[in-house]
């Protein structure tokens, strides 16, 4: 990473340049290319799929995705002729557009008689595409709707509604993206202080995600990419890019004002933070590439696309940002901290007791268990709500009620009851239809049944429940339909349609739900294995990472499916959890919630191999890492909930679960349950046993540090002495005093005498940092310059104290 972080650096201009060149080029592909982007939604071997198949086959112009245009009158009928007048030219204007398979509406023929309520003032058309909902094209769809909404007049409501008519109704794309970015920008300027330190973050932020949506867009001309893949690459692509820049830019800055040249302090962070960075980077897409394991192939898309945007993120922070550093210089820092910086002269190496993070971390040590008792029991309240996971499909009756689908939906419902929102398709190929008919209409939860003329010897039955499509009652008289009369009526038939579809796929997702989760988490309990040469630290990260899942889920059934503060976020009401949120939700979880982990335990693990201390490394870990990953976690939570505002139900979920994941992860589990629960296990932390050792391959996530330079055979360059006191001047005896490379690697360790004098030393003139640990007077640690001569160093400790070092 040295020579590659320097290489950026000195040719910043070439690096920016080509990355411009990139952004641009790849803007203008895309943009002359279009999108081709294909949802290719199957579930084999269900019974929803086997009946449209066969829908499919028998009627191909019925196959598509049917939606509706209802329309109320205020007064009279809709029967009257002012108001047909209007209506009809409208859907006889519908039914000729290229694309439209099949119009039917209620002023033809006895089945137009149905789709009029029993009071006379609601109706409803039939408006059947050719292709299903996420194929038909978005003008086409626009052109739907202008057309049948310019029949209204005053005391004439019309609405549309049904799945391809949602598409058009959502908000500009980039909105929940922009309102992410502004809102993370707030946070790193409270958290920089500094403008232009501010933007670094999230410029590489932009550059990550613009070329990873421009990658995917173009990439949807040779493979199946679902249109849900972008938005969910801008999500976790703003998430990541901001945090990675954030992890870089803080070692950066704290560099620089400890007196580091900007060219090395880049280098450093690069070196350090950067590693850290890459690592973080492949557990987040290998996490996204456990969603392979459920064989849902429209989730192929998604992998691609979110995976090439984390990499292409993660490939900005390491190149373009060490070049931008290199534009800025010292200006990566505010105007506050340069004048003080001039004026006295190069921080200690060193975080302050006083400060917040220290001190939390002095808790922490002290206090182990009660904090990790209230994590646990906060972490189990929240969870609690998971027991009640139901996974379904959200429908128009779950949007926001200003929209035309909510409207169309509830007027439905009010004309021809809850069912008639999510009819069931019964395709029967063999069998005597006419007695399956009575059988599902003497069948509990049925409303209305209707068989169509068979064509090519398959017919189909309409049938319309007596309640909504995603309720409970619904799903089990499907199951009811399936399981008994079908087998009993001895025909051969399948049940389909929207609300089936959803039912056989939250069905499929639950039952791979296991393996996929039993995957990512081995896949990431290897990773750290390998990374950090401990069984108990991948172990306790697996545990936590199913207690964030667990809570997250909790907090997503309080808010969607029990409906508690929807209003507040506006939207809409109530319902199941989208089935496939589980699988995308999970993945990402795991991921960033692994970025976090391995930021935290990366440090503690630098610290447990210089001076195998598991209290100190537990400590100084937490002390140096917290502030700054509750601050890239606030940045996610901001841009996780600006996708409330994406207009897509399924991204609003995730964003609020994800948002929330992240928030406890980092705020809880990370800052609290984590460090309290190595504390409790201590050196057993860091055991792996020898043989498994010696089979592991190594991958650090830590620089390796240059060897110090050997002694030579007349004894040490030089040594550093003194005496280890108390602030009132008495002598600490037993003290352990250790002299350790700037890198942190122990060159020297001994033990105060009696009356506090210590003697240590030094392979070379040099810096080094000198750590004094004097039991109940606490830690201390500074920093040392030696020259050619000994140097005597007196080290003050006070009861109590924690110093963490850097």
């Amino acid at each position: 990473m040295t020579a590659w972080a320097r290489w950026c650096y000195r040719h910043r201009l070439v690096v920016l340049l080509l990355w411009v060149g990139a952004l641009f080029g790849l803007g203008f592909a895309a943009s002359t290319a279009g999108t081709d982007y294909a949802n290719v939604f199957s579930l084999p071997n269900t019974d929803s799929k086997r009946a449209y198949d066969l829908m499919e086959k028998a009627f191909p112009d019925s196959a598509g995705d049917t939606d509706t245009v209802v329309w109320k009158t205020d007064g009279g009928s809709v029967r009257d002729a002012s108001v047909k007048s209007r209506v009809q030219p409208a859907l006889d204007e519908i039914a000729k557009m290229k694309g439209v398979g099949e119009v039917a509406g209620p002023y033809t023929g006895a089945r137009g008689a149905a789709q009029i309520s029993r009071d006379g003032r609601i109706a409803y058309a039939r408006i059947t595409f050719t292709e299903q909902a996420n194929a038909v094209p978005k003008d086409l769809v626009q052109n739907v709707v202008d057309t049948a909404q310019k029949a209204e007049r005053q005391g004439l409501e019309v609405e549309l509604g049904g799945q391809a008519i949602q598409r058009v109704q959502e908000p500009p794309q980039g909105l929940s993206e922009m309102v992410g970015i502004l809102a993370a920008a707030v946070v790193l300027f409270l958290a920089f202080g500094s403008f232009l330190a501010m933007l670094l973050p999230i410029g590489i932020a932009v550059f990550g995600v613009g070329t990873g949506m421009f990658s995917v867009q173009l990439l949807s001309h040779t493979t199946d990419i679902p249109d849900l893949a972008p938005l969910l690459s801008s999500l976790i692509g703003l998430g990541v890019g901001i945090d990675y820049a954030l992890f870089i830019v803080t070692r950066h800055r704290r560099g620089i004002t400890r007196g580091m040249d900007p060219e090395e302090s880049a280098v450093t962070a690069l070196n350090t933070s950067g590693r850290a960075v890459l690592f973080a980077g492949g557990t987040v897409c290998i996490a996204l590439a456990g969603m392979l394991v459920t064989n849902l192939r429209f989730l192929d898309g998604v992998v691609i696309g979110t995976s090439l945007t984390v990499v292409l993120s993660v490939l900005a922070a390491t190149t373009l940002l060490p070049a931008l550093l290199g534009f800025l210089g010292p200006r990566v820092l505010s105007r506050r901290q340069r004048r003080r910086l001039a004026a006295t002269g190069p921080e200690p190496e060193q975080e302050q007791a006083s400060s917040l993070a220290a001190r939390w971390s002095g808790t922490v040590q002290k206090r182990p268990r009660a904090i990790a008792a209230l994590a646990l029991v906060v972490m189990a309240v929240l969870a609690l709500p998971v027991l009640s996971l139901r996974l379904g499909a959200t429908d128009q009756g779950n949007d926001d009620a200003s929209t035309t689908t909510r409207k169309a939906y509830d007027l439905l419902a009010e004309g021809f009851g809850p069912g008639f929102n999510g009819p069931l398709q019964v395709v029967v190929a063999s069998g005597d239809t006419t007695a399956l008919v009575k059988d599902i209409q003497a069948t509990k939860g049925v409303a209305q049944v209707g068989a169509v003329p068979a064509r090519g010897g398959v017919t189909v039955v309409q049938v319309v429940p007596t309640t909504s499509p995603q309720s409970k009652e619904t799903d089990d008289l499907i199951d009811t339909l399936r399981d008994e009369v079908i087998p009993k009526a001895k025909v051969q038939a399948h049940v389909g349609g929207v609300t089936a579809i959803s039912k056989d796929f939250a069905s499929v997702t639950g039952d791979r739900l296991p393996w996929f989760i039993a995957t990512i988490i081995g896949l990431g309990f290897l990773l750290l294995l390998v990374a950090f040469r401990s069984l108990v630290v991948p172990l306790t990260a697996a545990v936590m990472n199913l207690i964030a899942a667990a809570a997250s889920f909790g907090v997503l059934v309080a808010i969607f499916q029990w409906g508690w503060g929807l209003s507040l976020l506006g939207l809409g009401k109530e319902g199941p959890i989208n089935a496939f949120l589980p699988v995308i939700m999970l993945s990402l979880l795991f991921g960033l919630s692994m970025d976090y982990q391995v930021f935290l335990v990366s440090r503690m693990h630098e610290e447990w191999v210089h001076t195998k201390d598991n209290a100190r490394a537990v400590r100084v870990g937490l002390a140096e890492t917290s502030r700054v990953i509750n601050s890239a976690a606030l940045i996610m939570v901001c841009v996780f909930m600006a996708f409330v505002l994406s207009g897509d139900s399924g991204a609003a979920m995730a964003g609020v679960g994800l948002a929330a994941a992240v928030a406890l992860d980092a705020f809880i589990l990370r800052t609290a349950l984590v460090p309290a629960a190595m504390h409790l296990m201590g050196k057993a932390n860091w055991w792996l046993p020898e043989w498994l050792e010696r089979r592991l391959p190594h991958l650090a996530v830590e620089p390796k540090e240059e060897e110090p330079e050997a002694l030579s055979a007349d004894g040490p360059a030089s040594v550093v002495h003194g005496y280890v006191r108390t602030a009132d001047g008495e002598p600490v005896g037993d003290a352990a005093v250790t002299l350790l490379s700037k890198g942190g690697r122990q060159l020297d360790r001994v033990t105060s005498l009696a009356d506090g004098s210590y003697i240590v030393s030094v392979p070379g003139p040099g810096s080094y940092l000198l750590a004094v640990t004097a039991g109940a007077h606490g830690s201390r640690a500074r920093h040392v310059v030696v020259g050619d001569g000994p140097l005597v160093f007196d080290v003050e400790v006070a009861e109590g104290e924690v110093d963490a070092v850097n």
